[in-house]
């Protein structure tokens, strides 16, 4: 076998893997470290830890740049929904519609918040809640409490639709909005719809404060609510008025975000600039095909993920996963399984009801983007799945 026949062969079947020291799923950077460590030391010098200036001002400059009303500062997106969904009155085992194809604290915060899961369908298209299937969902159920959705992979939803379908059903629509902190509808921020959304700031977020978490809306009596809900309920006396939690952000944490929130939009349009990079490289491959926003919205492309239709493109997605992993290529499975499958929410009873989720869950795999990847990284993964696929059936018939 010649060099170039060596060169064009797969690191599985014994080609030169294309990131040999590997490729992480993932890298935090932090982007200005000298002005971070000039806030982390004021914040030390002050002596004050928790509830002080540098949580005020994280919650008015995301204010400012969400273009909404109220930002209040939590100590991670799940806090954040719980706190929600249980002001929005929450509880005595009513049903909350929301997606099957999302993260698990999804469904999580409704449980804490003593609701029941009621998985609803995706959308082929963009692969967020479809809001026909959840407006059917809401009629059947039995005094539903409330409707969530989740801009998947910073994917915004079509929120007008299911505004109208949240109003009819009469009950509050509450985003999960955990990759979406950066990302646009039609122009106008993700941040202001519905009764509130709810930001991941987590390190693998597009905006990270460590840990954190950020709850907008324009509800004034909510963010009081709040306010109160993540300091254990307590208005300021210790007579708390309900069973709160501990949510609070640390000032450490909030000097974190701060330095990630300056300069999102260009961080944002540089992602999106990879995932047009990555999809231009693998345009024509049969059967695959990336999540994308719709036409006019912005996604931060929190993940980059590949659809596969494994009949048409010679490789189920889990089997392309092998073979870039032998690539050095590290991937995941976002959203595999899907939550109406997990085994927390097998007593639910619902694990035969969305078949088409199912099907989407079984396609995906989600390969590295990182804000600081340059093009030349992304052409070379997609590069690799072209060789990957040009020998689908050699990898198939050795168990790849």
């Amino acid at each position: 076998m010649t060099a170039d026949q060596v060169a064009s062969l797969p690191a599985a079947l014994g080609g030169t893997p294309a990131f040999p020291q590997g490729l992480p799923l993932t890298v935090v950077r932090v982007p200005d470290r000298e002005g971070l460590l000039k806030r982390l030391g004021t914040v030390l010098d002050s002596g004050r830890l928790t509830n002080g200036p540098t949580v005020a001002e994280l919650e008015e400059t995301a204010a400012k740049l969400l273009q909404v009303e109220h930002v209040v500062a939590v100590s991670n997106c799940t806090a954040g929904l719980m706190l929600v969904l249980q002001a929005a009155g929450v509880g005595a085992g009513r049903p909350v519609v929301m997606p099957g194809f999302t993260f698990s604290a999804t469904a999580h915060a409704a449980h804490w918040a003593g609701g029941v899961p009621l998985f609803a369908e995706a959308l082929e298209e963009n692969v967020t809640l479809d809001p026909e299937d959840a407006a059917a969902r809401l009629a059947a159920a039995d005094s539903p409490a409330a409707l969530m959705a989740t801009h998947v992979y910073g994917t915004p939803c079509r929120v007008e639709r299911l505004q109208e379908v949240a109003d009819a059903a009469g009950v509050p629509l509450v985003y999960d909005a955990a990759h979406g902190l950066g990302s646009s509808r039609a122009g106008v921020p993700v941040g202001g719809f519905g009764l509130a959304e709810v930001f991941s700031m987590s390190p693998t977020k597009v905006a990270v404060a460590g840990e954190g978490g950020l709850v907008a809306t324009r509800d004034g009596a909510l963010a009081e609510t709040l306010r109160c809900a993540r300091d254990y309920g307590n208005p300021g006396d210790y007579d708390t008025l309900f069973p709160g939690l501990n949510a609070r952000m640390s000032e450490l944490h909030a000097a974190v975000a701060l330095t990630w929130l300056a300069g999102l939009e260009e961080r944002v349009a540089h992602r999106g600039a990879l995932a047009r990079e990555f999809t231009s490289a693998v345009a024509g491959l049969p059967g695959l095909r990336t999540a994308q926003p719709d036409e006019g919205d912005i996604s931060t492309f929190k993940d980059l993920t590949l659809i596969l239709d494994a009949d048409r493109f010679g490789l189920t997605a889990l089997e392309l996963g092998r073979a870039l992993k032998a690539e050095g290529v590290d991937t995941r499975r976002y959203f595999h399984p899907p939550v109406h499958r997990q085994r927390a929410y097998a007593g639910l009873g619902q694990a035969e009801a969305l078949p088409r989720t199912d099907r989407l869950a079984d396609s995906v795999l989600t390969v590295p983007l990182w804000t600081q990847m340059d093009a030349a990284t992304v052409r070379r993964t997609a590069e690799a799945v072209v060789r990957i696929h040009a020998c689908a059936e050699r990898l198939r018939l050795q168990g790849v």
